[in-house]
């Protein structure tokens, strides 16, 4: 069993103050396979400290300074790819070969996106009389997400650097190690002590305890919708910034007359890559009903050739979920889409065949789905598609609109008439045959999918103050 009972702070591994041992269950084999430390508020203030004495001196540090550390970065993590996608395989059941093709590399991504925005990015600029200047915000805590653990945490701690704030990275507890690691990489890379910290924790005293401190000048929030409104919550009595990327139900409009065969396998593997949890995954799947027929058997085709093993062998199979709250939160979703008359496809409850235990789910698909069932509304976050059938243009827009959500959505067929479509989906992200952002491009949601943005020179901006200065000379 891997073992990370520090946390990292000022510079060094050091032992909790008064912290709840933790043990990490591979979901695969239902066995321990972590052990960690979650953090006291003791541990939180301390790590809060270290980063609000380190800011002074690192807020002046020269944009050439954080461009040469972004660059060491990124060379010391590509050299720990293999350890950081085992972590992922063992921790959270990414299998290994999707771990190391994408789920690590996606970190890595976010630190040379992040790089070249640094590199062009305008710190100051003239508006008629006044001089008008980007600053780094603070001390920034980092509350991140078990499903793509090192995007999510490359995705704020690179342009909280390359801001140049200081940090405190709380990681799910359900994927520690990675965390770990990626603090063992910033160490090696150079990074000054005190200006990335990381406290291993959970969310109601960690988590609690980042939002709600004085001396944190703003909250970055990935996770679930309902979690994103308590870390607002606790963040309002001191009027802190709050970033969010919370849940998705994403949309799938296949327009009318679209080559299925083409299009659906593009966004179908949005639903089954890393077992279905992405909060961009394109599950709800509208299809007009001259064609509804068709796209089930095109999809169900796909899913029925997905197999599912051991995330630590090679191959291009999925693995489990993350956990049994995971696992019986899906199986009970399913059930309860069978309860309220939607027809059955393939996949279904229980475990895929010939896997007796771990928490896999059988790639599902649903017919037959109307807007008011649960599954049509709640996220799954897992390998489980629904099919709803529309008459009309405007139906179909209504309804990939007919959520709380705005995180993302697809339009699968004719990229000319989904581009004239893509303006009236009310989602932060729109693809078009196809289901993944652009690194470079703003991300993040609409309406309770949350608010900032993500990636590039957008999301370095989001980690810096905005001054204007009246009555110096010009320049």
């Amino acid at each position: 069993m891997d073992s990370y009972r520090q946390h990292y702070i000022d510079g060094a591994w050091v032992d909790s103050f008064g912290g709840t041992p933790h043990r990490v269950i591979n979901p695969a084999t239902e066995a321990p396979c972590t052990e960690i430390t979650l953090a006291s508020t003791a541990d939180v203030d301390r790590a809060v400290a270290a980063a609000a004495r380190a800011f002074p001196a690192f807020a002046r540090t020269s944009v050439a300074d954080r461009l040469a550390l972004l660059e060491r970065i990124g060379a010391a993590y590509k050299a720990r790819i293999p350890d950081l996608a085992r972590a992922m395989a063992t921790e959270m059941g990414a299998p290994i070969s999707f771990a190391a093709a994408a789920q690590a590399p996606s970190g890595l991504a976010h630190f040379s996106a992040t790089r070249r925005a640094l590199a062009d990015f305008a710190f100051e600029e003239t508006v008629g009389n006044a001089r008008v200047v980007h600053e780094p915000i603070g001390v920034v805590a980092m509350i991140t997400p078990w499903n793509w653990p090192l995007n999510q945490i490359a995705a704020k701690v690179a342009p909280a650097l390359a801001a140049g704030n200081t940090m405190v990275l709380k990681p799910s507890e359900e994927a520690p190690a990675c965390a770990a690691i990626f603090a063992e990489i910033l160490h090696e890379a150079g990074v000054p002590a005190g200006v990335f910290n990381l406290v291993q924790g959970d969310g109601p005293t960690a988590g609690a305890a980042l939002s709600a401190h004085p001396d944190v000048a703003m909250v970055s929030f990935t996770g679930s919708t309902r979690a994103g409104i308590a870390v607002a919550a606790a963040a309002a009595p001191t009027v802190k910034r709050v970033h969010q990327e919370l849940g998705g139900k994403a949309p799938n409009l296949v327009l009318e007359g679209a080559d299925l065969a083409a299009v659906l396998p593009l966004t179908v593997q949005g639903v089954l890559a890393n077992s279905g949890q992405s909060c961009i995954a394109p599950t709800r799947i509208l299809v007009h009903r001259s064609q509804a027929e068709e796209a089930a058997a095109v999809i169900a085709r796909l899913m029925a050739a997905t197999a599912a093993g051991d995330p630590l062998t090679e191959g291009k199979h999925i693995g489990p979920v993350v956990n049994k709250a995971q696992y019986d939160k899906i199986q009970a979703l399913i059930a309860s889409a069978m309860e309220l008359g939607a027809t059955l496809v393939t996949g279904g409850p229980g475990r895929p065949a010939g896997i007796a235990s771990g928490y896999y789910v059988r790639p599902t698909l649903f017919t037959g789905v109307t807007p008011d069932m649960r599954i049509a509304q709640d996220e799954i976050f897992g390998p489980v598609a629904t099919l709803t059938s529309y008459d009309s243009e405007e139906e179909a827009i209504e309804l990939a609109n007919a959520t709380v959500y705005g995180l993302s959505a697809t339009l699968s067929g004719d990229p000319d008439r989904a581009a004239a479509i893509a303006p009236r989906l009310r989602a932060g992200l729109v693809t078009i045959n196809g289901w993944g952002p652009d690194i470079n491009a703003p991300f993040g949601g609409y309406k309770r999918s949350g608010n900032g943005r993500e990636n590039g020179r957008f999301g370095l901006a989001e980690f810096m103050e905005t001054k204007t200065i009246l009555g110096a000379p010009q320049r």
